[in-house]
């Protein structure tokens, strides 16, 4: 059972705070953690491979069983745990610089994750209403993104100190706020099972038929799970070749050094800080687009874009072609994913919202886990192009699928447009 808050804080202001926080955390432990990998810990690339895929079926294996449990109840109390479970697995993976310590950070970590996704959409929706929750995701992604920044520039500065640096105090930082989120994170909405009520496995039976059966009869939400599996399927294999492909040229000297831990933070902070300008360029210039009832055509669009960024970034030869490629993609990501979050949850009720959300992203880690190695297996037998190549065609029936949606008469009066 959740306790109450000790001291109550604005949901939309809690929401804010948790995902800068969560955001600047996260790049203190994933800016350098490939460099980690190979230079402290010593993997080679089937041990890097496995620790992918550890992650996945650890997401896989318990997102809805956790998505469940923020239903049945307290979305609080799924993400004070799974934000503390998150920490353990970081500072574990940044203590212990040895294959079977980072593999068991993959599971911790997975769990963790588990616990809070959908879990936190579903309790701000939750405490502030549909109507808000556009724009609150919105802006939470624009604090994320300046955080996401602070948290790159300080893991490229610590990591200069010592590498596994960045990652302990990100383990540290992520239990910090696991508690301050149990003194002040909020929940007046949530209307949970009754105790005398919850004959357990039954209810979550219950609602995990429920949520099924939303994504059945709702045609957007069919959709979106059906968009994230083939997301998933090509996501995999991109996410772990394109860092070997950019590892292929040669850095040009800056401040003295080509050193790829240099540059890897200096990449992953331009993409950050251009994904950043566009989102607040786009919220500014067109604001109606970004809270559309109906958001399909600009969905459609920035999927086009981001197939158009992995098919050039596999094909192009030279570094900063394949760097703007690259951005591309992250950055109609970026401005895709709170306008499809926002658009999922005002197509699911209350009583299945973090359930239904959590099998959209539980469809993900399927594709991923089913995707990656085919992907990485056509890499060893012919070539990285083609793999890039594939995982770039894999996505080509996104832009399709979002067209294909119609609005509802009730949301007609307010047209997308691209």
């Amino acid at each position: 059972m959740s306790l109450p808050a000790y001291r109550s804080a604005d949901p939309a202001r809690t929401y804010f705070a948790y995902n800068g926080a969560w955001a600047f955390l996260s790049a203190l432990t994933f800016t350098l953690s490939m460099v980690y990998y190979v230079r402290d810990a010593g993997l080679d690339p089937l041990q890097m491979v496995l620790v992918g895929t550890t992650l996945e079926l650890a997401c896989f294996l318990f997102e809805i069983p956790t998505g469940l449990v923020a239903d049945l109840y307290s979305r609080r109390l799924s993400v004070i745990i799974g934000v503390a479970l998150i920490g353990a697995g970081f500072l574990l993976q940044g203590l212990v610089p040895a294959f079977l310590a980072i593999l068991a950070a993959q599971v911790l970590w997975g769990l963790g994750y588990t616990f809070t996704s959908g879990a936190d959409q579903a309790w701000i929706t939750d405490e502030i209403g549909t109507e808000r929750a556009s724009t609150v995701f919105v802006r939470s992604q624009q604090i994320s993104l300046a955080a996401k920044i602070a948290g790159t520039v300080t893991a490229g500065a610590l990591g200069l100190i010592n590498l596994p640096l960045p990652m302990t105090l990100s383990g540290a930082g992520m239990i910090l706020l696991a508690l301050t989120l149990a003194v002040f994170m909020p929940e007046q909405n949530f209307r949970r099972t009754p105790p005398e009520e919850r004959e357990t496995f039954r209810q979550m039976a219950e609602t995990f038929k429920h949520g099924l059966a939303v994504a059945r009869r709702r045609p957007v939400v069919r959709t979106l799970v059906v968009i994230s599996l083939i997301s998933g399927l090509s996501s995999e294999a991109f996410d772990r070749l394109w860092s070997v492909k950019i590892l292929n040229f040669d850095f040009p000297t800056v401040f003295g050094t080509s050193d790829p831990a240099f540059w890897f933070t200096v990449l992953a902070l331009i993409g950050t800080l251009l994904s950043l300008v566009s989102s607040v360029a786009l919220n500014r210039l067109s604001p109606d687009r970004m809270s559309a009832t109906h958001p399909n055509g600009v969905l459609a669009l920035l999927s086009g874009l981001q197939v158009v960024g992995v098919i050039a970034f596999a094909l192009l030869g030279h570094l900063w072609l394949a760097l703007g490629a690259m951005w591309l993609n992250t950055i109609a990501g970026t401005l895709a994913y709170p306008i499809e979050s926002a658009w999922l949850n005002r197509h699911v009720d209350s009583r299945s919202r973090a359930t239904v959300i959590s099998m959209v992203s539980q469809s993900n880690a399927i594709g991923q886990v089913v995707g990656g190695p085919p992907l990485g297996a056509l890499a060893g037998r012919t070539s990285l192009r083609t793999a890039l190549l594939a995982s770039g065609l894999i996505l080509t029936p996104i832009p399709a699928l979002y067209l294909r949606l119609r609005p509802a008469p009730s949301e007609r009066r307010q047209p997308d447009r691209v």
